[in-house]
């Protein structure tokens, strides 16, 4: 009996660390969201996501900030190849020659939000969060993000650890973290 009272314990104190780690990841990243509002706002100036592995996660965080529709123009939900075509105007022979997680999709994932919303800060995202669809070349974690602030193009491919809810917000942390770095005129880094 003991040990099954000393099983339920850990299996509870495992639980309630899960909890606690996607309760402070959840606060980071709003922050994250926060701080660039301040910056977006104080520059009067907007952002616009497009999104692919993390189907509106960067979106949702800035627009859980309370006033954001002052700095935030539009996000892009681009899932498949067909829609970052439809919406974003990315050719469809760059998919045949580098595949949808690579450097050139993301940056026309970029320019064409720009370009769509009128916003001069952008962020794209494109990965395998997995738990499927890694491949030797493209195991699951990467993901090629890129920052446009509407005069040049900042792209990293970055491999992160994790399960796949750990792969969609690392890369949303990223890309905020990122687009902070932009906005106050630093490149963005490699992480």
């Amino acid at each position: 009996m003991a040990g099954h009272c000393r099983a339920a314990e850990l299996c509870w104190r495992s639980l309630y660390n899960l909890v606690h780690e996607q309760e402070n990841t959840v606060d980071q990243i709003t922050g994250l969201a926060d701080t660039l509002g301040k910056l977006l706002d104080a520059m009067n100036a907007q952002v616009t996501t497009a999104e692919s592995c993390t189907g509106g996660g960067i979106a949702e965080a800035i627009t859980r900030i309370a006033g954001s529709s002052a700095w935030f123009e539009a996000g892009y939900v681009t899932y498949s190849n067909a829609q970052k075509t439809r919406q974003l105007g990315v050719s469809e022979a760059l998919f045949a020659q580098v595949g949808a997680v690579s450097q050139s999709v993301v940056e026309a994932m970029v320019s064409g939000a720009q370009r769509e919303s009128g916003a001069r800060f952008a962020v794209a995202v494109s990965g395998v969060a997995g738990p499927g669809g890694g491949s030797v070349d493209k195991p699951v974690g990467t993901v090629w993000l890129c920052w446009g602030d509407g005069h040049a193009l900042v792209a990293h491919c970055r491999r992160f650890d994790g399960d796949r809810d750990q792969v969609r917000r690392q890369t949303v942390e990223a890309a905020l973290q990122g687009l902070i770095q932009l906005a106050r005129g630093e490149m963005p880094n490699q992480g």
